[in-house]
């Protein structure tokens, strides 16, 4: 769609308003944009993102529902790669000498898929996890700040680890609040320092 604004499509629409949408013509790549002028109002695009409801539209954030979907997605994948990789390498350490090449790739398939399957499970999990606490927090508080990202993660540690132990859970939860303090600390920075 480069360069598929029309020219009247620049600031007003026909009765006056501010036009939200992009008219799109088609046909403007045979170097003529008024080709099929009777086609422009078919392909009157929106420029900014539809939302259903307005208070969906005002928030500066995703919806908890698309934030839970997004951090166990990433968690899982990202775990999985992860844990694919490591087993992978595993597999590959644990050959013996004399195995055939189907024998070794047989073992790091199998030691790839083993591992992958672990990792990508636990921090689909903790993606979860995360994802709920800090969208209830953000709800109940009214604040989605670096305070309740990071209760978030502190809660999602202890959570994750309460069925070893107290002990456990206490010091899951602190690596977790830890991390999660480090991942808006940097997320600050990056803001700050890289030109995005």
């Amino acid at each position: 769609m480069s360069g598929s604004v029309s020219a009247d499509s620049s600031a007003a629409g026909d009765d006056g308003r501010r036009r939200t949408h992009q008219l799109y013509n088609p046909y403007e790549s045979f170097n003529n944009p008024y080709a099929f002028p009777m086609y422009q109002r078919i392909y009157d695009l929106p420029t900014s993102p539809e939302f259903l409801f307005q208070e969906e539209a005002a928030l500066r954030r995703r919806s908890w529902g698309h934030n839970l979907s997004f951090c166990a997605g990433v968690g899982y994948l990202s775990g999985a790669a992860l844990g694919a990789a490591g087993g992978s390498l595993s597999g590959i350490r644990a050959a013996e000498p004399g195995e055939s090449l189907k024998i070794r790739v047989n073992r790091v398939l199998n030691a790839s898929g083993h591992a992958g399957r672990r990792l990508g499970n636990s921090a689909g999990v903790l993606g979860l996890i995360f994802a709920g606490l800090e969208s209830g927090i953000a709800a109940a508080t009214g604040d989605e700040g670096v305070v309740s990202t990071v209760v978030a993660g502190l809660g999602t540690g202890a959570v994750f680890k309460a069925a070893s132990g107290p002990r456990s859970a206490a010091v899951a939860g602190a690596i977790g609040g830890l991390a999660a303090g480090f991942a808006v600390a940097g997320k600050q920075v990056v803001k700050r320092y890289v030109p995005i």
